[in-house]
């Protein structure tokens, strides 16, 4: 199948595009900041997604039409059917489920051009209004959390805002944690959340509230979240090795996305704990820097935690935050629910959080910033 790289940045081109590679006869399209791509890439393939997250490491993940399209039956399934809004960059996978979702469902999605903001959103919403046999169409949108944040700060104090976020049947929030106060507060103005845990690789978020979706089995072998399913990627796009080493094939011939996330499942709830790799040793002793930052966005809601060396202690965590907070405080509730060597040992405040075109903290830099600040 002939692979296109997709260079307008439009939407609506995107849509065009997602219609042909899904439900037509393709060409296949390639998205993100991919590098050198062959001309030509396996029957069935819809989208080559190339994406660095906060790694720097770029992947091309080839999703197929079928992979695609579970995904989002899936989710019909699970919240209902509806109309779309689309507020989120169509170049990751968040965004192309969005669209796909759409597509399946017959209705075009509703677009949020240009810069996010609470006044775009409530206005994009309030033009949603549709009915189907008399009755309204249910609507439903994804966000990222520091999307819901700036809704609900806006909320709080514009009724339109509130009415926007309440007008929605079910909003999907992934990408990242949602942190619970931020959660709460948008039940309070009547926003009905949904935690999303997935990846490119899984199609998007195939795990919602912590229960997987239909199809989906997640299972943990040493101490790794591992996902099998209709929605799985066949891998990396050109990158063999690194496919066999993230998708494997266990001895029943089921094959597994290992994550590379620590979590548990209890019966068929899922908790995800942080990525493995995102440790540091401080004073000797292993700390999950994911751990730190669930804990501190209790109290800095925007709180990103990463590591910086330490003249004593090798390495210490570091919160970095646009809103100010109480370091003691944190660093008590940390020391209660974690232990000692976890403590933050300073905040960094900026002015705005450096953030990926997907809405996730940008780790590499925020690593930058407070190891020159320290």
């Amino acid at each position: 199948m002939r692979l296109e790289r997709l260079e307008d940045s439009d939407p609506r081109a995107l849509l065009r595009a997602l219609r042909g590679a899904v439900l037509g006869s393709g060409p296949a399209i390639a998205l993100g900041s991919a590098g050198e791509l062959p001309a030509d890439v396996p029957a069935g393939t819809a989208v080559v997604l190339t994406t660095s997250g906060s790694t720097g490491v770029p992947k091309s993940v080839a999703l197929s039409r079928s992979a695609l399209t579970a995904s989002a039956m899936a989710t019909s399934a699970r919240i209902g059917e509806g109309q779309w809004l689309l507020p989120l960059s169509g170049g990751y996978i968040a965004g192309v489920q969005v669209m796909v979702r759409a597509l399946v469902s017959g209705r075009d999605p509703a677009i949020l051009s240009g810069r996010f903001t609470a006044e775009a959103f409530a206005h994009a919403a309030s033009g949603m209004r549709s009915f189907a046999s008399g009755m309204p169409v249910a609507t439903y949108t994804s966000l990222v959390p520091a999307q819901l944040r700036t809704l609900v700060d806006a909320g709080e104090e514009d009724p339109r805002v509130a009415r926007a976020l309440a007008s929605f049947h079910t909003i999907l929030v992934g990408g990242q944690r949602l942190p619970d106060p931020l959660r709460e507060r948008a039940i309070a103005l009547g926003a009905n959340p949904v935690r999303t845990y997935g990846s490119t690789e899984t199609s998007g978020g195939c795990v919602y509230d912590g229960v997987p979706l239909d199809g989906t089995t997640v299972r943990v072998i040493d101490g790794e979240l591992r996902i099998n399913g209709p929605s799985l990627a066949d891998g990396y796009l050109g990158d063999p090795e690194r496919t066999a080493e993230a998708f494997v094939i266990d001895s029943e011939g089921l094959r597994w996305y290992r994550t590379g996330d620590a979590g548990s499942v209890d019966g068929r709830l899922v908790s995800v704990t942080g990525r493995i790799d995102n440790v540091i040793i401080s004073g000797g002793v292993n700390v999950s820097l994911d751990r730190v930052e669930a804990v501190a966005q209790g109290i800095v809601p925007d709180a990103v935690v990463v590591g910086a060396p330490h003249e004593r202690w090798g390495e210490t965590p570091v919160i970095v935050t646009a809103l100010g907070g109480d370091l003691d405080a944190v660093r008590s509730a940390v020391e209660r629910e974690i232990g000692k060597p976890a403590r933050p040992d300073r905040i960094v405040r900026l002015d705005e959080i450096p953030r990926l075109p997907s809405g996730k903290p940008d780790r590499r830099v925020l690593r930058e910033i407070v190891r020159g600040d320290g």
